[in-house]
């Protein structure tokens, strides 16, 4: 089924949507030994309903994770008193779902989780690894009585390159499109030698690889993320593209690329504006500096690696429609975020027809349906 929308002649797909998990989601399928640590929805008499995770100082507001469509003014109430309820029911229903893209005028959904985004952070590994192993249930039964509009992806908490590998297969049996990595694995770092056949089994499989805002949080010195107390609070929700843009960094100067060429990783919801100035200075870093900052040795510039292996979805950046031709086009993927606060929902058409008015044909088709469709197999 497509959604009619009056953009472009395909349908459109958000490469970057979510899910609120329900209440059951951890209770109903994590491995019992963790059943009375499992995240959890409570009622704050404070923040309203919340998910508590055990092991993490942080709430998580109910109505912070699905405040589409509201105002800044309702945010901020909805962060305080709202009930899960009486949230987006599209949020965790597949069937309300189609309702919300219908409204929207999206068509499919390559959708990530809220909840288990936090959740790798999380300090414990085995915790880490029983709730993404119920998260992956759990998604699957979602997605799947819509499979060519709901793509999910699984988790998988990295707690060592081989069990990696067997979540993979296991994410691929379930019928899931891609995987989420945490920000940090357990042992080393990514650009190790001891990953390569992680990423060759991804590879393999046909599984695009993403990393998410949120998700790297010890990459950035003292309290993290949103919690950081250096100015303003609103200072740390300026801090969030940094850790994704570290992992990119990894990835490229530690020879990820050239040793498997073929690899697709996603950069997830961290915007696109500052791609080409990240490619110039990853360019300039290299020709001036490697032979005193080390690198892995590269065949070609940096950049070249970005442009070709790195996929960036982003929302309402105005500034990365403005700079598509200093980036590839056939890399970005546009995205509306739904039911989060940031979600371009219900308003994206009006949006898009703003913001790639002064496109071509081609480019739109490639950021709205081409890109995403062929990196997830999408007919």
């Amino acid at each position: 089924m497509s959604v009619a929308n009056t953009i472009i002649s395909k349908p459109i797909i958000s490469a970057d949507s979510h899910v609120m998990e329900p209440p059951g989601t951890y209770i109903d399928r994590i491995d019992h030994a963790f059943l009375d640590r499992a995240p959890r929805v409570e009622h704050d008499p404070v923040r309203g309903d919340t998910f508590k995770i055990p092991g993490m100082p942080e709430i998580v507001p109910v109505g912070l994770i699905a405040a589409a469509g509201k105002t800044p003014e309702e945010i901020g109430q909805a962060a305080v008193k709202a009930r899960f309820e009486d949230m987006h029911r599209g949020g965790w229903d597949p069937h309300a779902r189609m309702a919300d893209q219908l409204r929207d005028g999206v068509s499919a959904e390559v959708i990530y989780p809220s909840v288990g985004m936090l959740l790798c952070n999380h300090p414990d590994a085995d915790f880490k690894k029983a709730c993404f192993d119920a998260y992956n249930l759990w998604i699957a039964e979602f997605c799947d009585p819509y499979p060519q509009r709901l793509l999910g992806c699984g988790q998988t908490a990295m707690r060592t390159p081989d069990e990696g590998i067997r979540d993979l297969m296991t994410i691929k049996q379930l019928g899931l499109r891609g995987v989420m990595l945490p920000g940090f694995p357990i042992q080393e770092d990514y650009d190790q030698p001891a990953y390569d056949e992680f990423w060759a089994a991804a590879v393999e499989l046909g599984l695009p690889l993403s990393f998410h805002i949120l998700t790297a949080k010890d990459g950035v010195n003292g309290p993290n993320g949103m919690g950081r107390t250096r100015g303003p609070r609103m200072n740390g929700f300026m801090t969030i593209i940094r850790g994704i843009q570290d992992v990119m960094g990894t990835l490229i100067l530690g020879g990820v690329f050239e040793r498997h060429p073929k690899l697709k990783i996603v950069c997830v919801e961290a915007d696109a504006g500052w791609v080409p100035h990240y490619m110039y200075r990853l360019d300039h870093a290299y020709k001036r500096h490697r032979y005193w900052l080390t690198a892995d040795k590269l065949s070609k510039l940096p950049s070249e690696y970005f442009r070709e292996n790195i996929y960036v979805t982003f929302q309402d950046d105005w500034v990365a429609f403005k700079t598509l031709d200093l980036c590839n086009a056939e890399r970005l993927m546009w995205a509306n975020d739904f039911p989060h606060s940031d979600s371009t929902w219900p308003h994206s058409q009006d949006l898009l027809r703003e913001h790639t008015a002064g496109l071509s044909a081609q480019q739109k088709d490639w950021l709205l349906h081409d890109n995403c469709a062929r990196l997830y197999g999408l007919q």
